[in-house]
């Protein structure tokens, strides 16, 4: 059974940074393929950056330049860092495992079985 459990989340001021952390206990397969999601109050989850089976990253626009996702896989833990905050990066941040619907891309949640409960992140202008 693949267990996710993010860490990290927190509030901070515009122009700050965070690092967010998940810790994965899913086997081999399972950890090949990961990836960070936010859900901002009153709107749908989106994909935020994700590890391709090839360790490619992926990155949403909006976040391209200021975050970047990693993995130490002998932590089994994959990392998103986050810089130059602002407050629409205001969200519930979940990471993601797990591909098992390979015809979505690594940005749409449909591609993933296997969730985190989620870490907050306040950003305040």
């Amino acid at each position: 059974e693949v267990q996710l459990v993010e860490s990290g989340g927190g509030s901070v001021q515009a122009g700050g940074s965070l690092r967010l952390s998940c810790v994965n206990s899913g086997d081999g397969f399972h950890t090949d393929c990961m990836g960070w999601f936010r859900q901002p109050p009153g709107k749908e989850r989106e994909g935020v950056a994700a590890l391709e089976v090839d360790g490619r990253p992926a990155y949403a626009e909006s976040v391209k330049g200021r975050f970047t996702i990693s993995k130490d896989n002998a932590k089994n833990t994959l990392y998103l860092d986050m810089n130059s905050l602002n407050p629409e990066d205001t969200a519930m941040y979940y990471c993601t495992a797990g591909c098992l619907q390979t015809e979505f891309s690594s940005l749409d949640a449909q591609r993933y079985g296997y969730w985190g409960q989620g870490t907050q992140v306040t950003v305040s202008s």
